[in-house]
């Protein structure tokens, strides 16, 4: 089957999402593809800032996300020897929020359906992408479940796709990858009772682990390992390991002991941040983990995939009503974003080294 459109945006997560939502919104005719078979698949990076709300209150979202469930955290806290060592009150009323993935898809997939000018396709494996003689991007080839191939036809091709981004690899675009020197650990237990939402941190073995309260009463835990070790730790004894994780929050030690009893309790992210050499070539454009992949030091990734949204919609908005060069206009994205998510991959790398810091006394 073969489809026409003005923007086709590969990669339907908080980005991806929301440009097709505000494009749509302005009439511009768009179709957001998918490779998953259904939208809001959990991941670890529900972390809203600022930013972020900011954003998803100017467009009128953050309230429907807010009546399906986030979290407020009251608060960062350092924990040292099982005890609170330090605590900071942001002045903001809240310390960052857990918005679901799901609630806040749902939420932009709902406003951006009423759109005629919308197109959702699930399920759709991007294979190849199309040029024109002049060697400009012209759409795509995808096969999607239940039909086979097709062929999306777009003045604009968006690869908001993630870290490994498909778009980014058909278009032979290099991203430079920058080590960090650590592997994360990801686990989710249920809060126990009486848990206050907040932010928690504690140095184990020189290493970073924190506690992220979320939605629904869980907790979220984020253990730094060194880089590459992983395969080897899982050689050792799980006892002693987790015991150290216990000791930081004593607090957790039920629900720990209940809930991560195994090496596969945990999931492993490995850790990297990364600046794509180029995010515009020939009428496509690079957005959010696909062009920058950030670190989860900050918790920027999703808000900056936001923030790419939001002002990629106003630039097309001049494409379309404005008669502006599409190429021109890619770059011109381009170089109001990439140097400040420069700016923030440095932020990360000093916020880490300096991370150990926060447990000394003054």
């Amino acid at each position: 089957m073969n489809y026409q459109t003005d923007v086709c945006i590969i990669g339907a997560g908080p980005g991806g999402a929301l440009l097709a939502y505000l494009l749509a919104k302005k009439n511009i005719s768009t179709i957001l593809i998918e490779r998953s078979d259904k939208l809001g698949k959990e991941f670890r990076g529900e972390h809203l800032n600022e930013d972020g709300e900011m954003i998803l209150k100017k467009h009128h979202i953050f309230e429907e996300i807010e009546s399906l469930g986030l979290l407020r955290m009251s608060r960062v806290e350092y924990w040292k020897d099982g005890h609170v060592f330090k605590t900071i009150e942001s002045e903001l009323g809240h310390a960052g929020i857990h918005v679901p993935q799901r609630h806040l898809l749902q939420s932009i997939n709902s406003r951006a359906s009423i759109h005629p000018s919308y197109k959702l396709m699930l399920g759709t494996k991007v294979t190849e992408l199309t040029q024109n003689e002049k060697g400009q991007y012209t759409g795509i080839k995808a096969q999607q479940k239940g039909r086979g191939e097709i062929i999306v036809e777009s003045k604009i091709i968006i690869g908001a796709d993630g870290r490994y981004s498909t778009v980014r690899k058909l278009a032979h675009i290099k991203n430079n990858i920058h080590n960090h020197g650590y592997d994360l650990l990801w686990a989710k237990i249920p809060a126990p009772a009486n848990w206050e939402p907040s932010i928690k941190f504690a140095l184990v073995k020189q290493q970073q682990v924190a506690l992220f309260s979320q939605a629904k009463g869980f907790v979220q835990i984020g253990w730094n390992i060194e880089k590459g070790s992983y395969s080897a730790l899982r050689k050792q004894s799980f006892k002693p390991f987790i015991q150290r994780l216990i000791e930081a929050f004593p607090s957790l030690n039920l629900s720990i002991e209940r809930f991560i009893t195994s090496w596969s309790d945990f999931t492993l992210l490995s850790v990297q941040s990364s600046i794509s050499e180029v995010w515009s070539k020939h009428h496509l454009l690079l957005l959010g983990d696909a062009a920058h992949t950030m670190t989860p030091t900050g918790a920027f990734g999703l808000n900056e995939s936001l923030k790419d949204a939001d002002l990629l919609s106003d630039l097309l908005h001049q494409v379309f009503y404005q008669n502006k060069e599409i190429s021109e206009t890619l770059r011109q994205f381009e170089q109001k974003r990439k140097p400040k998510l420069i700016t923030l991959e440095r932020i990360q790398f000093q916020r880490e080294k300096e991370f150990p810091s926060h447990f000394i006394s003054s």
